[in-house]
């Protein structure tokens, strides 16, 4: 995510400085907080908070506002999944990695659908993480290669496929949003205006009964397999 500007301290005319990041951990393993804390630390982040629940988790979005949250999915009580709606309400302009064992791809698809922005395994290697961080703050929706295939393998072609009623306009936006393009590059890409890419996602949630950006990243992903049909 690009995040504003601000002056640097000083006399006016000074070069501008990117405002702090802030980054906060829910996971109920110190050895994730210590690891994590790090990692964002390298990343750029100035401040780094670390929870041990959901509902610790929340309170601190809600007070502090952070740039990024990296959740477990295995939280006591409340659980990492259902804390996703509650922690986007709590501060909208969060960015959500859900960070967990779970590694199964049904688990990728829920997350996207709730609202995260990436989903990693906890097996994955730290360079995983970086790349996973440093997409999501750009405002990109992040699956590493292997969970993205194994989610698309999840489903084959049916008969009745749901983008049999798409453009092909509309099918080049869908599959572009799965592949993490926002709808400013897809226009570009397309040499068309950001309104016409905007109104054809607007079409494309009507006719996939999409309930949202997320959603629609989910079926281009579930639908790969038509990407050249």
């Amino acid at each position: 995510m690009a995040h504003p500007l601000r002056m640097a301290s000083g006399q006016a005319g000074d070069l501008c400085a990117p405002l702090p990041r802030c980054g906060l951990v829910i996971d109920d393993h110190p050895m994730i907080h210590l690891g994590c804390r790090q990692m964002l630390a390298d990343a750029g982040f100035d401040e780094i908070l670390t929870a041990s629940s959901a509902e610790e988790g929340l309170a601190l979005a809600r007070s502090r506002q952070p740039d990024l949250a990296v959740l477990d999915l295995n939280l006591p009580e409340a659980g990492g999944m259902e804390s996703i709606a509650p922690l986007l309400r709590a501060c909208p302009g969060l960015h959500i990695l859900v960070f967990t064992m779970n590694d199964r791809p049904a688990f990728a698809a829920r997350v996207l659908e709730q609202g995260a922005h990436g989903f990693l395994s906890k097996n994955a290697p730290p360079a995983s993480f970086r790349a996973a961080v440093a997409a999501i703050t750009r405002g990109e929706v992040w699956l590493d290669h292997d969970t993205a295939m194994r989610l698309v393998t999840r489903r084959g072609l049916t008969a009745e496929s749901p983008l049999a009623g798409l453009t092909p306009r509309e099918r080049t936006v869908l599959f572009r949003l799965g592949d993490g393009l926002d709808l400013t590059r897809i226009a570009t890409e397309l040499n068309v205006s950001y309104k016409t890419a905007a109104n054809t996602s607007a079409a494309l949630k009507r006719k996939l009964a999409a309930r949202g950006l997320n959603d629609l990243i989910r079926i281009a992903i579930e639908n790969a397999g038509e990407r050249s049909l």
